[in-house]
């Protein structure tokens, strides 16, 4: 994955995104500082994704999650 020229860190707080309007769902997670994006919803016709990055922000690794997307039960509308 290119970086951007003099790009600079930035911080992403966790939360669940849900587009209604294309049906996707995103999900930002972290796990000892390293960010992880799940990308779930039927408009992904070969599965969810995750996208997982290192502490440096940059690509660390992505492919179909395995297993099946659940909503936490703490989500609530905002």
């Amino acid at each position: 994955m290119p970086l951007k020229p003099n790009g600079a860190l930035c911080r992403v707080r966790e939360q669940i995104i849900e587009d209604s309007a294309s049906g996707l769902t995103l999900q930002f997670e972290c796990d000892d500082g390293r960010l992880r994006i799940v990308l779930a919803g039927k408009a992904l016709s070969l599965g969810n994704r995750e996208i997982l990055f290192d502490q440096e922000g940059r690509e660390a690794g992505a492919g179909t999650l395995v297993g099946e997307f659940r909503k936490p039960n703490w989500l609530k509308g905002v």
